[in-house]
């Protein structure tokens, strides 16, 4: 019989809640999910209260602000803080998001939760292992491949051929619809998963690439890509607004149109 339960050791436990600043005249209540590998102890929920007078509007600068003058050893990533590196996703009160786009005042519950991103293996804290998932957008290839000598400018592409990769090349790799979907939960090792597909067809439509039948070669196999089952998670997760599942199903139907 399948078993469902948690094993003990990745049950989430109550942490500490950590004091309340004696001036503070408004303040919103962070649970926070941490983790150390190093302590042996299970994961747990951090409780923190952040003072709105002397911090910024974003979820990540109240996370800064924790760091900064609360407790020193919360780990998360962050860089750009503009959208546009995808170093800060996690998940934020049940979504997978980018920690500084989303603000404060979208969160409508009293309690702002954040876990890292789901299904994947933690390294500590928010902080989740992409390995897998970077390994498997390397394995998509996403390079220009071509057979023509190289001109001596550029390769040329029209207007309405360069209009085909809006909403391709957008793709910032920040995991939060990949980490979304139920069919990557359950092969993440063998589905590639919504993002590197997307990348995927961003090769395929560019009218550049000379590698086409290469490129669909790979991605014909059960797994890599019709582990797809179009439950719409991925796209409704994008941070940047992107669509991977019209892009899969983009894929599936250059499968169909190459066998008749």
């Amino acid at each position: 019989m399948v078993e469902f339960t948690l094993p003990k050791n990745s049950k989430v436990t109550a942490g500490k809640t950590w004091p309340r600043h004696p001036d503070a005249k408004r303040e919103r209540e962070f649970r926070v999910y941490r983790w150390n590998p190093e302590d042996g102890k299970n994961p747990r929920l951090d409780t923190y209260y952040v003072d709105l007078d002397h911090c910024g509007s974003m979820i990540l600068d109240a996370l800064i602000w924790i760091k900064s003058k609360i407790d020193p050893t919360l780990t998360f990533r962050r860089s750009c803080r503009e959208g546009v590196c995808g170093s800060c996703s996690m998940n934020i009160d049940g979504v997978n998001t980018l920690a500084c786009t989303r603000t404060m005042d979208e969160i409508k519950h009293d309690v702002v939760r954040i876990y890292p991103l789901p299904h994947q293996p933690v390294v500590k804290d928010l902080v989740p292992d992409l390995t897998n998932f970077y390994a498997q957008y390397a394995s998509i290839e996403p390079w220009l491949k071509t057979e023509t000598p190289t001109p001596q400018t550029e390769w040329r592409q029209s207007e309405d051929d360069r209009r085909k990769l809006d909403g391709l090349y957008e793709c910032i790799l920040c995991a939060c619809c990949t980490t979304s979907c139920p069919s990557y939960w359950w092969n993440g090792e063998r589905y590639l998963g919504p993002a590197a597909l997307l990348q995927a067809q961003r090769w395929l439509v560019d009218s550049r690439d000379e590698a086409t039948g290469e490129r669909l070669d790979f991605l014909e196999d059960p797994f890599r890509l019709y582990r797809c089952h179009t439950i719409l998670n991925c796209t409704k997760a994008c941070p940047k607004g992107l669509n991977p599942a019209k892009a899969i199903a983009e894929i599936k139907k250059k499968m169909v149109e190459r066998q008749v």
